[in-house]
């Protein structure tokens, strides 16, 4: 194997490449608000039924997307689903006993 000598220049160049090439990376993967579930998906995730998936699409508890006769879930929205619904642990009860 060769060794190669760099320069501490050559070497704070090089680190500031590869760092500027990790923020590109980052930047072109899809962030989770981009992500879709199909109803399956969406079904399997949260462990319901699918009457109880139409009945949330039907009474607006979740928004998506149709497309033909093809369900799309947000996963952005169903994070929002379950931050809407979040009950906080009430410390005060377990101080009392």
């Amino acid at each position: 194997m060769e060794a190669i000598i760099l320069s501490s220049q050559q070497y704070t160049d090089l680190v500031n490449r590869l760092d500027l090439l990790g923020e590109k990376l980052e930047k072109k993967q899809k962030s989770p608000k981009d992500i879709f579930l199909d109803n399956q998906e969406f079904i399997q995730l949260m462990n319901i039924s699918k009457r109880t998936a139409q009945t949330w699409r039907d009474s607006g508890i979740i928004s998506y997307s149709q497309i033909g006769s093809k369900i799309y879930y947000r996963l952005s929205d169903v994070q929002k689903l379950l931050d809407k619904n979040y009950k906080e642990a009430n410390s005060n009860k377990n101080s009392n006993q």
